[in-house]
């Protein structure tokens, strides 16, 4: 059974976590399901006509079919590229779960199934009193996890994983991004995160410097 909704960390800032988001978005919808991608938060926007747009959240709405309005899949976008609590500190905003939830809810009754991006690591908070396992806990979302292949990605991979059960949600899968075209041994530490992560890989993406969820979406195996 599809759930009706997952949530996508990573294992820090930087690993990849909107590709893979676009490239799920895309292998779900091979699948004949309506996706559709949340990025509750983002800090980094560009101001425009139609008001302030992040990058990532832009390239959640693109890869959504049906293709949702971008205030729901972008709540709060927070102009500084800072962490989120600094970013809506300085826009004069508070991020609480009732916009999000709603716009999730929004989401919901038109897709069968909505992928939440979060912001940099799990443990990265969404403000002073909120944090993304909350969040999490409150849609009940199953958590997939973005390695980032890169030196120090055992330790990160496995300290994250570690978190997500500590805070009380649930891992049901991770994908292996490579963000570091210079890693040495990438194989090898591929196959040590198959070994100690406790659940399955559901793909590897290659590193491009221009990568297309499109192509990458056939490497994701979501049996």
């Amino acid at each position: 059974m599809t759930p009706r909704s997952l949530f996508i960390t990573g294992t820090d800032t930087g690993v990849g976590k909107s590709v893979a988001t676009a490239s799920l978005l895309c292998a779900l919808r091979t699948h004949g399901l309506r996706a559709v991608g949340m990025k509750p938060l983002a800090s980094g926007c560009e101001h425009t006509s139609s008001g302030w747009r992040n990058e990532d959240a832009l390239l959640l709405q693109a890869h959504s079919d049906p293709t949702p309005f971008y205030d729901d899949v972008n709540p709060f976008a927070l102009p500084l590229p800072l962490a989120p609590e600094l970013a809506a500190d300085e826009a004069g905003i508070k991020v609480s779960l009732p916009p999000i939830l709603a716009a999730h809810a929004r989401l919901s009754a038109n897709a069968d199934i909505v992928v939440v991006e979060g912001v940099g690591g799990w443990a990265a908070p969404l403000s002073a009193t909120l944090d993304q396992a909350d969040l999490v806990r409150a849609l009940e979302l199953p958590v997939v996890m973005v390695v980032g292949l890169r030196l120090g990605c055992l330790n990160h991979a496995r300290l994250t994983a570690r978190a997500i059960e500590a805070d009380g949600a649930r891992l049901i899968g991770w994908i292996a991004n490579e963000i570091d075209p210079d890693m040495q041994r990438i194989d090898e530490n591929f196959t040590l995160l198959q070994r100690r992560l406790p659940v399955p890989c559901w793909g590897r993406l290659p590193y491009s410097p221009a990568p297309d969820p499109k192509r990458l979406a056939r490497l994701l195996d979501l049996a």
